[in-house]
């Protein structure tokens, strides 16, 4: 519930807050915000493993975009793609947590229909 709270004051202060990100810090924005829904996404799939720890969601949230941008900031410091490294992770793991919360709503819903029309 908490996640749902803070997911509708941010899209309410980005709808009624517009503003323009420059150039320069857009690949840091574009990467913190795939670590945050990593976080987020991550989030899910332990609360539908029922391991969810408000302290874990907590600290990786912060801690993902913080390593995220300092990967963007060094790699242009250094001139070289580190973004990449944390694109590839990012979405990885994304896309991973987003299929076991897939794959466990199927086997619930899966089960319903099997008491719904074997009984």
């Amino acid at each position: 519930m908490f996640v749902v709270i803070c997911a509708i004051i941010g899209v309410t202060i980005g709808i009624f807050c517009p503003f323009h990100i420059p150039n320069t810090y857009s690949p840091y924005v574009a990467i913190v915000i795939l670590a945050i829904l990593d976080s987020v996404f991550g989030a899910a799939s332990a609360a539908t493993n029922k391991t969810f720890d408000l302290n874990t969601f907590i600290s990786g949230f912060i801690s993902n975009g913080i390593l995220a941008a300092l990967l963007t900031y060094l790699g242009k410091k250094m001139d070289v793609d580190l973004y990449l490294v944390a694109l590839i992770i990012f979405g990885t793991r994304l896309f991973s947590n987003f299929s076991i919360i897939r794959r466990h709503y199927l086997a619930e819903f899966g089960t319903k229909l099997k008491k719904k029309f074997c009984n």
